[in-house]
């Protein structure tokens, strides 16, 4: 692997707790974009179109600015369609169908948390489909340690517990996410990394944005300054966020980048806990050691074997 500013650790850590920084505050302004967008979260149509509109508008984002910088437009060739769509459907309308759904029947903090689960998911993904990590006994027992925190966080907490059209559709989400990174992995070798991150998006926009209509056509988004605000903010977030991990997990093996996934949950927690009020959750017993224990398994899945 050549060394570029892509593999500089300094570089590394700035972007991936970026990238981490911007993915944890997703949450809290889904759930604000469901308030100024007026959306009836008992009615996954309209949930689904706001997804799509996100993406669409992510997608023409990272496209226009992507032929700014490389100084030509961003056009894909024949040999770029199946890896769009593959990835639209596993990064974008995939993990967004079940991840917005999943976010609307959850606390922001429950979702922050679960999403941690990425890194062991993507590790299994990895290893045991694509063959691109090796699972050590370290690995596999960082892999249990995050999963028992998710029990710690949902079995083990008072009132309803596990949520299967909550919790449980946030935790499928991470699992199309898992499948997304080993693809981009795939797929960015040859490839420019910005211009299929772009068009995903967009085909991926648009595939959410079809199903949403064809499950609430009646149904559309009531637009307003505020709500155009936080679905630009959202917009940007994946604009952002995908396109550098995308380099990131280009030019550096997927375990040594997922080592940063821990921050998810943590700004996704502390976000939540702030702008949702969520404070008395985030604090709670249960939710601190469930974060304690996905840290410490993230760490474990990306050191050296040595057992």
């Amino acid at each position: 692997m050549k060394n570029t500013v892509w593999t500089n650790p300094f570089t590394v850590f700035l972007l991936a707790f970026l990238c981490c920084a911007l993915w944890g505050s997703a949450a809290p302004f889904i759930k604000f974009g469901y308030e100024l967008f007026s959306i009836d979260t008992s009615q996954t149509g309209q949930i689904i179109q706001f997804a799509g509109a996100r993406f669409a508008a992510a997608g023409i984002l990272v496209i226009l600015v992507g032929s700014f910088v490389f100084k030509h437009a961003l056009v894909p060739e024949k040999q770029d369609i199946v890896p769009v769509l593959v990835l639209a459907f596993f990064q974008t309308a995939g993990q967004y169908f079940f991840y917005y759904i999943g976010v609307a029947h959850t606390t922001g903090v429950s979702a922050a948390v679960i999403t941690g689960t990425g890194a062991f998911i993507a590790l299994l993904v990895a290893a045991l489909v694509f063959r691109y990590e090796k699972l050590t006994m370290l690995k596999t027992a960082g892999c249990v340690l995050g999963f028992f925190g998710i029990w710690i966080l949902n079995g083990m907490k008072t009132g309803s517990g596990f949520s299967v059209s909550g919790e449980g559709l946030v935790l499928v989400s991470q699992l199309f996410s898992a499948f997304s990174a080993a693809f981009i992995k795939l797929f960015s070798q040859k490839r420019n990394a910005v211009l299929l991150s772009g068009y995903q998006f967009l085909a991926g926009g648009i595939m959410l944005s079809a199903i949403g209509i064809a499950m609430s056509p009646h149904s559309t988004l009531t637009m307003n300054w505020q709500g155009g605000g936080i679905l630009f903010y959202l917009a940007f977030v994946s604009a952002a966020a995908y396109s550098m991990w995308s380099y990131l997990l280009k030019y550096n093996p997927i375990s040594k980048i997922g080592m940063y996934e821990c921050w998810i949950p943590l700004t996704g927690v502390l976000w939540s806990a702030i702008l949702l009020q969520e404070i008395s959750q985030a604090l709670s017993w249960n939710t601190l050691i469930a974060l304690l224990c996905i840290i410490l398994g993230i760490r474990c899945v990306n050191k050296e074997d040595t057992i």
